[in-house]
């Protein structure tokens, strides 16, 4: 006797059997896709071009943050939070409540201002031209902020005594996680009251320019270090690296700037390497931010420009 098998289509063999979908083999995979499907890939460009520079007055600018499309915030070593048209065109000028000057600044999801006072131990929010308090700290100073996607506040900050720092998460008011050590009991960032700007990539990385230490840290959603970042290897960049603003895109890239090497480093969202922007003229790059077509907008800090960039397709 001859078996002589029956032919099956594909389709029907799925109806009897049911049918395989393609493993996410990562968490951040998950968490990515679960937050924001992102279908567009934005290519890096060779050559990044300078589409525009904004004149902001400021001896020293330290921060920018986008209100939206058109408009941005800035702040620098004054009481003075300038807000201007990305053509630059000065809108609003906002004076802090202290009289100091505001170590960062962010916008919130309703288009509210934030700045944190490390002279006072507040961050403040302004809506509607006015200012309240959201967090006052007691023996510790607020230093760098970010609004995350959740609508949280993320801040770094430093202890009375400049010997310990930590990022401490809020949900409104309420303090909701502390990120400080790693699994050894070891700190996670220099303990000084050096600048440490951060932002949330788009898996919900923490991710932090710890300027004391030379290094940028990045902490999972939940606190976990996953990667150490201390600079790359070059022939043309011969100054120790020390970042200073820090920002991420919707490719889940991190940007950092490197003021002593003149140059922004971008990461892929394991820390890899992945180029420099180093073709724009830049000098003495600061603070950092993306807007929501992925052009890049750089603070100058002693020039006191605005550089908004293009370095993606």
């Amino acid at each position: 006797p001859m078996f002589i098998p029956k032919q099956r289509e594909k389709e029907q063999l799925c109806s009897l059997i049911g049918k395989l979908t393609p493993l996410s083999t990562t968490l951040e995979e998950r968490v990515f896709t679960a937050k924001k499907p992102n279908t567009s890939v934005r290519e890096l460009l060779d050559k990044p071009e300078v589409l525009n520079t904004i004149k902001t007055g400021y001896e020293e600018l330290r921060s920018v943050a986008c209100l939206n499309e058109e408009e941005i915030w800035t702040s620098g070593e004054n009481a003075d939070i300038k807000c201007f048209k990305t053509q630059g065109v000065l809108q609003k000028t906002i004076k802090t409540k202290s009289g100091d000057w505001p170590r960062d600044i962010a916008v919130d999801r309703d288009g509210a201002l934030l700045y944190s006072d490390w002279k006072t131990g507040t961050v403040y929010k302004i809506k509607n031209d006015q200012t309240e308090e959201i967090i006052t700290l007691q023996g510790w100073r607020p230093n760098n902020v970010c609004v995350a996607s959740s609508g949280d506040l993320l801040v770094t900050m430093f202890s009375d005594d400049e010997t310990q720092s930590k990022v401490v998460q809020y949900s409104s008011s309420t303090e909701k996680q502390t990120v400080q050590f790693d699994d050894e009991g070891q700190p996670l960032y220099s303990g000084n009251n050096r600048i440490k700007y951060i932002s949330e990539n788009r898996n919900l990385d923490i991710c932090v320019a710890d300027y004391g230490a030379g290094a940028v840290v990045v902490v999972d959603q939940a606190g976990k270090l996953r990667f150490r970042y201390t600079g790359h290897s070059s022939p043309t960049k011969t100054k120790p690296f020390q970042p200073y603003g820090i920002t991420t895109d919707s490719q889940s890239r991190i940007l950092t700037s490197d003021g002593n090497n003149h140059c922004i480093h971008i990461l892929d969202t394991y820390g890899q390497f992945l180029r420099y922007i180093d073709n724009c003229d830049l000098v003495n790059p600061w603070g950092l931010c993306v807007d929501n077509n992925d052009c890049l907008l750089v603070c100058e800090c002693f020039k006191g420009n605005v550089k908004k960039i293009r370095y993606s397709k």
